[in-house]
């Protein structure tokens, strides 16, 4: 069965989300890492960063790029920092304008072991 995506240039066609439906809510520009990306108003981090990138980070161990696992706040991979220090999880934290999120931790962040 075909789905119809939207419309969207910003989304690159390597990306891993395609969106079959269309929001009606306005859009919003936030940062990943330094790249503006666009969102629209009441979507989460996480469906935001898959629609401009592959993956919303790497795995710890082994740097591999890593996309969420459960997609509903249960597990610990989407977790993502905002530029200010703060930690959010992707999956269940919507996007806001002027958001700047960072993917990687910040220096001295403790690793598990």
């Amino acid at each position: 069965m075909a789905v119809a995506a939207d419309d969207s240039s910003s989304r690159p066609a390597s990306a891993r989300l395609v969106r079959v439906a269309r929001f009606n809510s306005p859009p919003v520009r936030l940062s990943v890492d330094g790249q503006s990306i666009e969102a629209n108003a009441g979507e989460s981090v996480l469906a935001a960063m898959l629609r401009a990138r592959d993956e919303i980070g790497k795995a710890e161990l082994g740097g591999q790029g890593r996309a969420g696992f459960c997609l509903m706040g249960a597990c610990q991979d989407c977790w993502v920092w905002l530029r200010d220090g703060g930690r959010i999880r992707a999956c269940t934290t919507a996007v806001a304008a002027g958001m700047e999120i960072v993917t990687g931790a910040p220096p001295g962040f403790p690793r598990n072991a």
